[in-house]
């Protein structure tokens, strides 16, 4: 990063928040435009969602409807909804007037049903109101909730001239030309155009003779996950959306599907901590706790299970007491290992990187497991003989049981997953307590089955 870079790089202080809130408490209302004028709107986001709901609204009324309503889009979800709360109909459609239609109708899914209508009602551009009802209309986690309308499109009868013509008109109503779209007379997307072509190209050829055919799409039902891994695949900045006839309906953008990395990356992580519901750290304790209790439960039924197969194998530990000592070992081995293969397996069919039959996945994870298996018997084995000073024979049924418990987990941890997965449920739920449950319960029954097996109890 050169020092330039630095200098100008948004830095959110306790000093800056102080002057805009004196800022505000003065109503200097030029000196605080000048100040905003100085950032970025997500740097104006950023200092909004530290003050307070009257001091936000304040800046808001403030600033023209071009600037806040890309600060809207940035503020924290929570703080966006108390925003547009206190927004009457016509204001929250004069912010709209200003977005891009995907980003539009997500503003208006964020409201109440009842405030929808209110909002779309107040929009002046019927076109614009037009193609946010359209994209309302879509399921959000589809193509097609996720398009926006704003595109460059041209038609290969056009001539190079008229092409031109016609490009300048459209970009002035989109953010960002990524890519030029060349669509038949029905509207059926027939492939893409380069820039460096149009402009060597002579003023009466036809576009027809000068466009790329191949052009990577998706369809506007697919799901987002979809879209995200092709954009990904090849790199694209940008993927046109056509419906099931290949008409062309739309376009999304990079920024949007980094969003959705984000959001499932997040989703996944939760699912992976033993979280059911998409919460955040400032939601009420009644949603915390409804996320939350669920899994701590599994893991409590688990824990009871645990126990239960212990009592059920008393008289074994009152003649051999060490066995007691190695429970924790087993049962945290156990869990660390299921979770390690399910993390990785997850990671894999997230990635779409798992390739090949499930018996080969299965077989590689057994190698695995074996080799750790062994190494850390080992250690375990002599550090339990030497270090413990337990009898040679109980050693030995330790480490077998070690070697045993992290097979099992290993090939648990492969194997919930990807049939999870197969079945149309997020492997990810694999990841934290389930796999972590059910491998204690697991590990103890193997445990003192092979104790059983050895000692002879």
């Amino acid at each position: 990063m050169s020092e330039e870079t630095e200098n100008i790089q948004f830095q959110l202080t306790k000093e800056l928040i102080e002057q805009v809130e004196q800022l505000i408490a003065n109503k200097s209302d030029n000196e605080l435009k000048e100040l905003l004028d100085e950032f970025h709107h997500a740097d104006i986001a950023e200092i909004l969602d530290e003050i307070d709901l009257e001091e936000a609204m304040y800046v808001i009324k403030l600033l023209d409807s071009e600037t806040t309503s890309d600060i809207l889009m940035e503020l924290d979800e929570d703080n966006r909804e108390k925003v547009l709360r206190n927004l009457s109909a016509k204001e929250i459609a004069e912010e709209i007037e200003e977005l891009d239609t995907d980003d539009a109708a997500d503003i208006i899914a964020e409201l109440p049903e009842s405030r929808q209508q209110e909002v779309i009602a107040q929009i002046i551009d019927e076109e614009h109101k037009a193609e946010i009802n359209e994209l309302l209309a879509y399921d959000e986690d589809t193509a097609g909730g996720l398009m926006a309308k704003e595109l460059v499109k041209v038609y290969d009868t056009w001539t190079v001239a008229g092409c031109l013509r016609r490009i300048r008109v459209q970009a002035e109503e989109v953010t960002r030309v990524h890519s030029v779209y060349v669509v038949n007379k029905q509207g059926k997307l027939v492939g893409r155009l380069s820039l460096k072509d149009l402009i060597v190209a002579k003023n009466e050829q036809k576009i027809a003779d000068i466009y790329i055919s191949s052009v990577d799409s998706v369809n506007v039902h697919d799901d987002v996950e979809v879209v995200a891994q092709v954009m990904a695949k090849y790199d694209l900045e940008a993927i046109p959306v056509v419906d099931g006839k290949q008409i062309l309906l739309g376009r999304i953008t990079i920024d949007d599907i980094v969003d959705v990395i984000k959001e499932e990356a997040e989703k996944d992580y939760q699912l992976a901590a033993g979280i059911s519901q998409d919460v955040e750290a400032d939601d009420s304790v009644w949603e915390l706790t409804k996320a939350r209790l669920p899994w701590l439960l599994i893991g409590m039924f688990g824990g009871l299970g645990a126990a239960s197969i212990i009592s059920g194998f008393t008289g074994a530990m009152l003649k051999y007491t060490e066995l007691l000592l190695f429970i924790p070992l087993i049962q945290a081995t156990a869990g660390n290992v299921g979770v390690q293969s399910s993390a990785i397996v997850v990671q894999g069919l997230a990635n779409n990187t798992i390739k090949g039959k499930l018996l080969k996945r299965l077989l590689k994870e057994f190698s695995l497991g074996l080799v750790n298996g062994v190494a850390i018997a080992l250690i375990v084995l002599l550090i339990s003989h030497f270090g413990f000073k337990t009898s040679y024979l109980v050693s030995m049924t330790i480490g077998i049981a070690l070697i045993t418990v992290i097979i099992m987990a290993a090939l648990i941890g492969t194997f919930v997953p990807i049939i999870l997965d197969k079945r149309g449920v997020d492997p990810a739920i694999a990841t934290g307590p389930f796999i972590t449950t059910s491998n204690d319960i697991f590990g103890i029954l193997i445990y003192f089955l092979i104790a059983k097996a050895i000692l002879g109890f």
